[in-house]
């Protein structure tokens, strides 16, 4: 609030009160608020503004003990003529007649009649009506505080809770924080309710416009760096079906690393329920590193489709070789369509997590680590299926139709089929399921696409920095040389 200048006039024109002790009564059980010499207002003070008024009336009302309710104005000419503040227990409680369960709330009016009035007298606002007894107790200055009109979640706070929020510091926290801070929780002018409101405020004034927000937010990438690549999809009402994206560091990465890539969705990280779809690759310190993004509406094999088209535009240097996903047809069918040649193999850790789902407990029991030490240890394809064959008949499982079908497809998951192609030492989507729990830490469901994309870089960011490590050791430290022992 900015300074101001407020008329006090002399002693002679404040009413002559007699000093009444706060936590007295008097004989019709009013109570008269004790504030500093000269912050009391009365009849014929004069203020610039409106926004000074209720600075003025509201800061008596922090030093008496209570907490003002904006009343009701009156115009003309579209210019506000005469404006009301009052006590917050102003009135009563109205009951309506409705059959719809109530929550039970304690009373917050009791008819209190304290109020201060102004109008408007040529530039100025002249205090006509101040009604200085209440009829109920006061707050103790310890408290005072937390009453409605004296809890303010400045700017500052804003924007630090944002920021805490955005690294997913719960607000319980983030009161931990602004306590220590301030000095203590008295000195931080506002609730944990209001720093929660104040950030719902914020999201509800940006809905309807996340589409706008993401579009510009590309925009902007792509004018820092024209390698910074994007597509947004809409559908035949103008709704987002479908994002790509890709940044420079991305698609520089794919031509050196972008032999063998790993595939898969997950959910729950968007308050639209969009799939979010990486495709994720791996350095040569064996680090996870990311050659584009989307969102899906659906796990169609038309959204796959679109998805592999786009990335294949983005991507310098052709197809991949290998291309690791979950047994899913949608995919398949997108993989067969869009990346003819590149060789599609099934994550082997989520088929061996099936064989407890599609085996009974006491087969389970006796015959899944058989059936792991075949598929792990066989040296080539001839070996691996004569030890199947041979493990189905002891276990008398000819007739089982999951293991029949895995049979079929063991080109697509086997180790022994495919040694002969280069794998970067990957068999399975894992990389993908420690991808997605890292993002966890960064995104949750409550994200609008803005903040997921804006967390999202910030994820990438921190895993960059983190990748230089492994390039930090060999820079800085020297292998140790020296005899062979024997």
């Amino acid at each position: 609030m900015e300074d101001f200048e407020v008329e006090l006039g002399d002693e002679s024109e404040e009413p002559q009160t007699q000093p009444i002790d706060s936590s007295s009564i008097n004989s019709q059980n009013l109570y008269i608020p004790i504030v500093m010499h000269g912050h009391k207002p009365f009849v014929g003070q004069e203020f610039d503004s409106l926004d000074n008024v209720h600075y003025f009336y509201n800061n008596y009302a922090r030093q008496g003990g209570f907490s003002v309710r904006i009343g009701g104005s009156h115009k003309k000419d579209n210019v506000v003529v005469r404006k009301e503040y009052m006590c917050s227990k102003e009135g009563e409680k109205i009951v309506r007649n409705s059959k719809q369960p109530k929550r039970r709330r304690g009373l917050t009016r009791e008819g209190c009649n304290a109020k201060l009035a102004v109008v408007k007298s040529g530039a100025k606002f002249r205090v006509t009506v101040f009604v200085e007894p209440h009829n109920h107790s006061f707050s103790t200055p310890g408290k005072v505080q937390l009453l409605p009109s004296h809890r303010h979640v400045s700017l500052a706070q804003r924007s630090l809770a944002q920021q805490m929020s955005d690294a997913n510091i719960p607000t319980c926290q983030q009161m931990s924080i602004l306590e220590l801070q301030s000095g203590g929780l008295q000195n931080i002018g506002c609730t944990e309710r209001d720093i929660r409101n104040a950030r719902r405020n914020v999201r509800k004034a940006n809905d309807g416009h996340d589409a706008d927000m993401l579009n510009e937010h590309f925009l902007a990438q792509k004018e820092k760096n024209p390698y910074f690549t994007y597509t947004i999809e809409t559908d035949d009402e103008n709704r987002i079906s479908h994002i790509f994206w890709a940044d420079a560091s991305s698609r520089e990465a794919y031509k050196v690393f972008g032999d063998v890539v790993v595939f898969n969705t997950t959910h729950s990280t968007n308050r639209y329920e969009m799939i979010f779809a990486p495709i994720l690759g791996v350095n040569h310190h064996g680090q996870t590193i990311t050659f584009g993004c989307g969102f899906l509406c659906d796990e169609s094999h038309e959204s796959f489709i679109w998805f592999f088209e786009q990335w294949m535009k983005a991507m310098p240097g052709g197809p991949p070789k290998m291309i690791i996903t979950d047994q899913d047809p949608a995919m398949e069918i997108a993989i067969k369509n869009v990346l003819p040649n590149t060789t599609h193999r099934f994550c082997i850790w989520h088929i061996l997590k099936k064989f407890s789902e599609k085996l009974d407990y006491a087969t389970y029991d006796r015959h899944y680590q058989s059936f792991r030490n075949c598929i792990w240890d066989s040296e080539n394809p001839q070996e691996f299926e004569a030890r199947w064959v041979d493990l189905i008949e002891k276990s008398e499982l000819q007739r089982h139709g999951w293991l029949t079908t895995m049979f079929n497809l063991r080109e697509r998951w086997i180790p022994a089929f495919v040694k002969h192609i280069f794998s970067a030492r990957m068999s399975a989507s894992q990389r993908a399921e420690s991808n997605h729990a890292f993002f966890k830490k960064y995104v949750d469901k409550r994200n609008s696409l803005m903040d997921f994309i804006t967390r999202f870089d910030r994820a990438l960011h921190n895993r960059g920095i983190l990748s230089y490590n492994p390039t930090i050791l060999i820079i800085t430290n020297t292998p140790c040389c020296g005899p062979r022992l024997h």
